[in-house]
């Protein structure tokens, strides 16, 4: 920030948000120029007319993104621009290797109700974690016809609650903060469940016997994307921080920081760690490919099923029931 401050003369004010709707709810104070956002948030604040849309002619880093996290539908509507992305990652399955064997492969392991890790499995504690069982689903139960994990119908959106019940009498610890998660590997409250790959490499580095894998089921994940406020009192300070945050320099310094893949491919070549792409599958677009990056959940289905798809606020209703 500081070298951004000195070449434009903008001044950086940062709050942390440590949810997506930490996020949203920052935003709609109206006090923050722009914002880091998950794909859980951005059609919250897109629909509600909090952000505004951006014009990528004036961010010239733009072109050097990875076209696969261009035009997607947490960023972009109706051909409109909504911000610019810097990051993505996937959520992994993680798992102790002294204490789980064989090594798994599947999100079976933290589903099925006799698995062997009952109060050692750890979920992540957000509405969005529906998406995860319908993942799963998608997979092990064709006949549901899930093509979309957050767009679910009744009958879909039954069945991931279901089976999320169900998990509930497995997971010893929810987690949001990544903290929170490194602290119950190291103490052994859990064993296996959802992470990111910045927390496993963390317990790697701490000497935890860990390892983490994309199932085969396939996984969500996230990707983050910067965003201006609609009542912006510095709009032109958001333009170029939106520059700046993308440059191949500055988005390896992020990524490496905050652990996921750079949105920018020419990163690849400033980061320090001369592996650190590698490790992220920053330029995998095969690996990605079984990555479902978080979407606000809409009525609107985005097939021929019309408005008949459960939106955010019953995600929310849900998860709330789902945790007691």
């Amino acid at each position: 920030m500081t070298p951004f401050e000195d070449k434009t003369g903008c001044k950086v004010s940062v709050t942390t948000g440590n949810t997506s709707d930490e996020m949203v709810t920052l935003m709609k104070s109206h006090k923050y120029d722009g914002v880091s956002a998950s794909g859980d948030a951005t059609l919250r604040l897109i629909n509600s007319d909090e952000v505004s849309p951006v014009n990528v002619d004036l961010v010239p880093n733009y072109v050097d993104i990875f076209p696969s996290l261009k035009d997607q539908s947490w960023n972009t509507v109706d051909g409109v621009h909504y911000g610019i992305p810097h990051g993505r990652g996937a959520n992994l399955l993680m798992y102790n290797t002294d204490d789980v064997s064989p090594a798994p492969d599947s999100w079976g392991v933290v589903f099925d109700a006799d698995s062997p890790y009952s109060g050692s499995t750890t979920a992540y504690d957000s509405p969005i974690y529906i998406a995860d069982a319908a993942v799963y689903l998608m997979a092990t139960q064709p006949d549901l016809k899930i093509t979309n994990p957050y767009e679910l119908d009744q009958d879909q959106f039954d069945a991931a609650v279901a089976l999320l019940k169900t998990q509930r009498k497995l997971v010893g610890e929810y987690w949001y903060n990544y903290t929170e998660e490194v602290d119950a590997f190291t103490n052994g409250n859990s064993v296996i469940g959802t992470t990111w790959q910045v927390i496993d490499n963390l317990l790697t580095g701490a000497d935890v016997p860990v390892a983490a894998v994309l199932p085969t089921e396939g996984a969500t994940g996230w990707s983050d994307t910067w965003m201006i406020s609609s009542h912006a009192a510095h709009p032109n300070c958001m333009y170029m921080w939106m520059d700046w945050i993308v440059s191949p320099t500055v988005n390896a310094q992020v990524a490496e920081w905050f652990g996921e893949a750079p949105a920018n491919a020419k990163a690849c070549d400033n980061t320090s760690d001369p592996t650190f792409c590698d490790t992220y599958h920053a330029a995998d677009e095969d690996y990605f490919s079984h990555v479902h990056y978080w979407t606000t959940p809409l009525t609107a289905c985005g097939d021929d099923r019309g408005s008949t798809c459960k939106d955010y606020a019953a995600w929310v209703q849900a998860w709330t029931d789902i945790k007691g």
